[in-house]
């Protein structure tokens, strides 16, 4: 396996700071696909910084969820993604999160303020220390997930480094600096050092009061930023548990008459369902009543279905399944609640043809399904004649040529208006005269 210079734009074959290629191999077929990245325990190692950062970073360049197996040392990202690739993307992640700003060199700590929600650089080469000057979405994971949070998810070596300084300390206090692996065995019914001694005793003094009243006090006291480690583990999650996350967050504001539509859109865009939430909101804010609930919740529904064709779809659906729930109420009403959506502008004038052109089964049964197609056809017919009359308006409006004068009219509006010809006596013989009008025969 070949190694790489960690910063890529050096190209001294003596460089110090190396990092061995990135492995991936790819597994699963169709929908299940996914990138393994072998080696990545080994990158992170030698770039310093936790294996789960790198991974989430290529998940939010490629758009792909990422999988993290502790135990195995697996991290995956969802997809096919070739190695060199994850290479290239690699060396955006060290440039912004590696790479120090004064000196390039990657000898840097990242210093997480989950309190104050800041993430700063210190370089132990040239000591500068200052907060990252970018924005990227790999921000928010690294507040919520700071390095060594999880000594599980850095790898063994460090949880065993700690094992080695600690037993190396112990051996030093009983006199035995060789570093023997006995060394721990041997600090058995010795005298123990008092700092460590001390520090034993405040660990059995240490307990932790889990009774429910105590845990719903701890909560509470919680800051925002430590309330976003409890549920840092949701995009990890399938997408049906996400759904479901999202169902029961709306349904509990709806029931406590307290729904957001800021809270609900930014609950929905961090699960990462925000195209699928119109369904959602469908069967929870709808029923027999949808012309009245449709006004109430329509500035919400505009923030998920505003220039989204997939979430106008996934709409549809939902209102297709609260027709079945409510179907002796709103089956003969379907082509009056189509056309509020649709004057509304939640729902666009492509999507309902799209919609009225083909029966699917995708979310009610395709025998309902076709009954609801049935029932709605007096509106799409009324939409497609008045997209053809708008488009027969556009033509004839094409053919007509409109000449553009700027010079001065020397005629009178008056002298413009001729009045109709009218047939005087005999037909086919037309009037000269236009200004004599009988106003007795008026």
């Amino acid at each position: 396996m070949g190694s790489l210079n960690v910063n890529r734009n050096v190209s001294d074959a003596f460089y110090r700071y190396k990092m061995p290629k990135i492995i991936a191999k790819v597994e699963g077929k169709g929908n299940g696909i996914k990138t393994v990245i072998v080696n990545m325990p080994e990158v992170a190692k030698a770039i310093g910084r936790p294996p789960t950062y790198p991974t989430k970073y290529f998940g939010c360049e490629l758009g792909a969820q990422t999988q993290f197996d502790f135990k195995n040392d697996r991290f995956i990202v969802n997809g096919s993604h070739e190695a060199a690739k994850l290479q290239d993307l690699l060396d955006g992640f060290i440039r912004k999160f590696v790479l120090c700003p004064g000196c390039e060199n990657p000898e840097t700590d990242l210093i997480v303020s989950t309190k104050k929600g800041t993430i700063s650089q210190g370089c132990k080469a040239c000591g500068f220390h200052g907060p990252l000057e970018f924005n990227h979405k790999l921000n928010t994971y690294i507040l919520k997930n700071p390095p060594n949070l999880n000594p599980a998810a850095q790898g063994s070596s460090l949880t065993e480094g700690k094992r080695n300084k600690r037993s190396k300390k112990q051996n030093e206090v009983n006199g035995d600096r060789s570093g023997s692996p006995n060394g721990e065995d041997e600090m058995d019914g010795k005298i123990e050092a008092p700092e460590i001694k001390a520090k034993k005793e405040d660990d059995d003094d240490w307990a932790l009061d889990v009774s429910e009243e105590a845990v719903r006090a701890r909560m509470q006291d919680l800051t925002d930023g430590a309330k976003g480690l409890t549920i840092n583990d949701d995009l990890e999650k399938p997408e049906k548990e996400r759904v479901d996350i999202f169902y029961a967050k709306v349904k509990a504001d709806r029931d406590a008459n307290t729904l957001n539509a800021k809270e609900i859109v930014a609950e929905a865009e961090r699960l990462e369902i925000k195209t699928k939430a119109p369904l959602i909101l469908a069967e929870l804010l709808f029923d027999e009543k949808i012309h009245i609930q449709l006004k109430k919740h329509r500035n919400l529904l505009l923030r998920f279905t505003h220039d989204d064709e997939k979430a106008q779809k996934y709409l549809l659906g939902g209102i297709e399944q609260v027709i079945v729930l409510h179907k002796n109420t709103l089956l003969p009403k379907v082509p009056a609640i189509l056309k509020l959506f649709y004057d509304a502008d939640i729902l666009e004038e492509n999507v309902l043809l799209d919609w009225g052109g083909k029966v699917s089964k995708k979310f009610v049964s395709r025998e309902l399904n076709q009954e609801i197609h049935k029932a709605a056809e007096p509106f799409i017919k009324w939409l497609r004649e008045a997209e053809e009359e708008d488009d027969s308006g556009e033509e004839s409006e094409d053919d007509v040529e409109i000449e553009y004068n700027d010079r001065p009219n020397s005629v009178s509006l008056k002298q413009q208006i001729i009045p109709p010809k009218q047939n005087v006596g005999n037909a086919g013989v037309e009037d000269d005269s236009e200004g004599d009008v009988d106003i007795d025969a008026i």
